[in-house]
């Protein structure tokens, strides 16, 4: 059972919908994990994601590592793991920038975020996906600019006509999603 509450919208022809919930809970095919360069895990949706999923997306997390990102997964880019435990089928990891430490580069990054992850998850056949709100806890990313970013980087991704039916915006609080209602660029 999918904990969420709060379901807002939908947007763009019923393709995106917004929801207050636990990101781990979501029925999706695919879930974001809003991680750290080194993929290992840590705090926040990042460290949830690694408790509920399982010992499965570490594996596949230090490999990737390995043999693909030696030096940690940059910002604005994504990778594919398996989701182990979650309800979802797999999991995107994708590193949002820190506010401020980008050259103000950090919407073109974030933007980057969801693009990338989109792609994988239409790249890998998958017909829904949730995103957490990246960027916008510990890395300081003010959430009424996150809203304009992340609703155009959608938006455009969506027009290209790509076989996506839903995708999910989960806020951790009704407080985080009212942010994003204020300010989404969404038509």
């Amino acid at each position: 059972m999918q904990t969420s509450k709060a379901l807002d919208g939908p947007f763009l022809n019923g393709r995106v919908c917004l929801v207050v919930g636990d990101i781990t809970k979501q029925t999706v095919d695919v879930i974001v994990n809003a991680a750290n360069s080194t993929l290992l895990g840590g705090g926040g949706v990042d460290g949830a994601i690694h408790r509920v999923g399982g010992a499965a997306i570490l594996e596949e997390c230090c490999e990737i590592r390995r043999s693909r990102y030696p030096q940690g997964l940059p910002s604005g880019e994504a990778v594919i793991t398996t989701a182990g435990n979650l309800p979802a089928r797999f999991v995107v990891h994708t590193v949002g920038p820190i506010y401020g430490r980008h050259d103000e580069r950090e919407a073109e990054l974030l933007a980057a975020c969801y693009k990338n992850s989109l792609r994988l998850a239409v790249q890998n056949s998958m017909l829904s996906i949730a995103f957490p709100a990246i960027s916008t806890g510990v890395y300081g990313y003010p959430p009424a600019e996150a809203a304009v970013a992340t609703s155009q980087a959608i938006m455009e991704f969506l027009a290209t006509g790509n076989l996506l039916n839903e995708v999910r915006l989960v806020f951790f609080k009704q407080s985080d999603m009212n942010v994003f209602l204020r300010h989404h660029k969404f038509r």
